[in-house]
């Protein structure tokens, strides 16, 4: 199994806040990995630093075997590296397929697919809609098509499924599922939603004050004292 994405020991500090601190871990090819952690653990700030968005304090970030450590966002981009944000990154004046055309000319790709695009990520009925007359999840799920314009061999999934309903989480989920193990592409997501998380997941890293405490599968992790202690909670009498 390839390795995808090496993280050697990246920290940001924020004046004296540290808010990665020597972080380290392996993505191989085809991995579905969560990033989770109470607020303020520096999960966005680690999203941040692998797709350039901040420049690390400290440490080596090597995508398919190359440094990217001081590469600018565009560049990882076009190197493969895709990326979706907490509140969803639209262009809020263009229709559905209109944004996905313009992520595509970004990435050169011929603007032919955009609407097979859309098809993947369940919006073939609102290609021509405005961005601004959908519900949340829509423009998530159009975000999403976006991200997969550039044919991405590596994903950060900013919490995927924010704003939307139980039964809407796990729909886009598993489409996302679907779509990467089909593509093989390697996902790494940051999520609130524990189900989400534990039923969509392969590995499972946890953050806490902008350190890695676990990395390990999900039966592994939901069983991790520290993990309990700091995110998860205490499991109840009786559970494993």
């Amino acid at each position: 199994m390839s390795t995808v994405l090496d993280v050697k020991g990246i920290s940001r500090n924020f004046g004296g806040l540290k808010a990665v601190d020597d972080v380290a871990f392996i993505l191989n090819n085809g991995d579905v990995a969560a990033l989770i952690g109470p607020n303020g653990a520096g999960k966005t700030t680690c999203f941040n630093l692998l797709s350039g968005a901040l420049s690390v304090n400290a440490g080596t970030v090597l995508f398919g075997g190359h440094d990217i450590t001081r590469w600018q966002p565009h560049q990882r981009a076009r190197a493969g590296i895709g990326r979706t944000f907490q509140i969803a990154a639209t262009f809020r004046s263009m229709t559905a397929i209109e944004n996905v055309e313009a992520a595509l000319m970004a990435a050169g790709m011929n603007t032919d697919t955009a609407e097979k695009l859309l098809e993947d990520v369940g919006m073939s009925a609102m290609t021509a809609a405005p961005v601004t007359t959908l519900a949340y999840g829509d423009v998530k799920r159009v975000e999403l098509a976006m991200a997969l314009a550039s044919e991405p061999a590596l994903l950060l999934l900013d919490e995927p499924t924010a704003g939307m309903a139980a039964e809407e989480r796990h729909r886009i989920m598993q489409r996302i599922s679907d779509l990467v193990r089909a593509r093989g592409i390697t996902v790494l997501f940051t999520e609130h939603d524990m189900d989400a998380v534990f039923g969509y997941a392969s590995r499972i890293l946890a953050m806490d004050q902008g350190r890695l405490i676990a990395d390990d599968t999900p039966d592994a992790v939901r069983n991790d004292a520290r993990v309990q202690r700091v995110y998860l909670g205490a499991p109840e009498d009786g559970d494993a």
